[in-house]
């Protein structure tokens, strides 16, 4: 255990919650944390001795917050529809499609008051990663019942004793957040000591940190932790933060807080959170201004990440040379029409209107090809002439649509065409240009999609690594693998292998199959940058391929 000590104490904070859209599901916008260390055993491994990356900064404003907090802070641009996130998540699994790399871990505990999230806050700004987020013990409290409510108007009732907190549903949202799964956060409401009905959804993370005052209390989430820090704060200074906390934010009187403060928050202090010190790997004193401790922990999880590090892409591209096509593909019959239509699109000098006209044709028979693969249950219906006739119905719940940006949204209009009212959700996936690996940048998905048949879409797939994210993301928020189609106008043999060999059970679907794919991963003779030639535009250097309609 380190102990590493530098200026005076800081407030409380937290990272306050992006806005969510109504009636919107899954987004990115919270996430969480990795790891490859499914315990603490190596939490100082490797700490390097060498200069802080990014300078932690003094200021951050007080907490303020009626309700529980866990988030995910992720550098990102806002626009009045969406949210793009400026550093991407790179890939979590590996070329069989496995989750590889788990979120890294950091428990903060510490008594009320101490300044954990003030510390988490600043580890956040000095980590300078993306897709981290900040997971609050608070949103984990017991629901009260109406006796219980009444204690805790009376301030009678014991917020720091850990049969307060659900431990069970605290450890198994843990669980799935570290194994990169797509989890449903509580939010606490203070004021009526319940639940809100809308739960937050946290997907996507590098980085968890974990903070709350019986943080290490708990022998199952110890295990969970990589790294644990307990945050030591002198008692007096505490107590000062409580007054003023709890008269400003919650309306209490001083009498109030300095009853509940020595019957209930001093001894629980006492007895379950201080002997929990034991179990940290750093100790930090005087909490958020503790310069030297916070650069100690963040080069440490620099360099865990850095030893975490995996390729993809180029694994993807050597792999399942000359081997036959798998059964799991289906492409369409190559008609005199389906074959004029391919003419067309891949000529070079097809102009942009043209280009459009018989794409659409094209995605509206892929579609409707696609959609006779989904299972169907008998059914009897009354015609109006007072027979009866023996037709077929879908044997599921639904059917959802999810593209791939940018290319994949040019197939949405095609499937609304055929599928009324159908839920559409959308992934965006762009290169590295340092790596070259794919990465992961927007999300937003419909809520509930276990029991949905999902039509994944994108023009075309190259080498599969854009297709096999997009698969990756939905099989981690339940969607099962059986019930994923991906649709493509065009797809390499490269990307049918490394798809069907990740993913065994996912439909492939398309028009058409080309045997190449040239060194700067373009299918071969293939069709050209889709998205540029369907919208128009010139290709950025930053886009990747499969936002451009080209894959990766």
């Amino acid at each position: 255990m380190e102990t590493a000590s530098c200026s005076s104490s800081s407030s409380d904070s937290t990272v306050k919650p992006a806005e969510q859209p109504p009636d919107e599901g899954v987004e990115a916008d919270k996430s969480m944390l990795r790891s490859d260390s499914g315990s603490g055993d190596d939490s100082l491994d490797g700490l390097p001795n060498c200069a802080p990356r990014c300078p932690l900064t003094p200021s951050l404003s007080p907490r303020k917050r009626t309700t529980s907090q866990s988030k995910s802070e992720p550098p990102l641009l806002r626009t009045n529809k969406r949210t793009i996130y400026t550093a991407g998540r790179p890939p979590w699994y590996n070329v069989t499609g496995t989750t590889f790399k788990e979120a890294f871990v950091i428990g903060l505990c510490g008594g009320s008051a101490s300044g954990k999230t003030t510390v988490a806050n600043k580890i956040i700004e000095a980590l300078d990663v993306p897709w981290v987020v900040l997971l609050s013990m608070d949103s984990f409290y017991k629901v009260l019942n109406k006796e219980e409510q009444e204690l805790a108007a009376k301030n009678e009732y014991n917020f720091d004793h850990p049969d307060a907190f659900d431990f069970e549903l605290l450890v198994t949202v843990l669980r799935k957040l570290k194994k990169g799964k797509s989890i449903k956060v509580p939010v606490y409401d203070f004021t009526s000591h319940g639940r809100r009905k809308e739960w937050k959804t946290v997907y996507g993370a590098n980085v968890v940190i974990f903070e709350g005052i019986l943080a290490f209390a708990n022998k199952e989430l110890l295990k969970l932790l990589d790294m644990k820090v307990f945050v030591d704060t002198d008692s007096d200074i505490r107590l000062i933060r409580r007054l003023k906390r709890d008269i400003s934010l919650r309306g209490r009187d001083i009498s109030g807080i300095i009853k509940q403060y020595n019957k209930f928050v001093k001894p629980a202090f006492e007895q379950y959170i201080e002997p929990t010190v034991q179990s940290a790997d750093i100790v930090v004193p005087r909490g958020g201004e503790n310069f030297v401790a916070l650069d100690l922990i963040v080069q440490h999880v620099h360099s865990q990440l850095e030893k975490r590090e995996i390729t993809v892409r180029s694994a993807l591209a050597s792999a399942h040379q000359g081997q036959p096509l798998p059964t799991t593909l289906s492409v369409m019959e190559s008609t005199p029409q389906v074959r004029g239509m391919h003419t067309i699109i891949r000529n070079k000098e097809t102009n942009r209107d043209e280009f459009i006209f018989y794409s659409k044709r094209l995605m509206r028979l892929l579609i409707e090809h696609a959609l006779s693969f989904l299972p169907l249950k008998p059914v009897s219906v009354e015609t109006p002439q007072g027979g009866t006739y023996e037709g077929k119905r879908l044997s599921g719940k639904r059917i959802t649509g999810v593209s791939i940006l940018r290319a994949g949204e040019t197939m949405e209009q095609a499937l609304m065409a055929v599928c009324k009212d159908i839920r559409l959700g959308k992934i965006l996936i762009q290169t590295n240009h340092d790596t070259g690996e794919p990465e992961l940048h927007y999300l937003r998905l419909p809520k509930d999609l276990t029991e949905d048949y999902v039509i994944l879409m994108d023009s075309t797939v190259s080498t599969g690594a854009a297709a096999l994210m997009a698969v990756r993301v939905l099989l981690d928020h339940d969607v099962a693998e059986d019930k994923i189609f991906l649709i493509s106008l065009l797809m390499a043999e490269m990307g049918v292998h490394s798809v069907a060999y990740a993913f065994p059970k996912v439909r492939i679907i398309t028009t058409a199959v080309d045997k190449e794919v040239n060194d700067q991963f373009h299918i071969i003779p293939g069709i050209g940058n889709f998205g540029d030639r369907y919208f128009g535009t010139d290709a950025p250097s930053d886009w990747c391929e499969s936002d451009d309609g080209m894959d990766i």
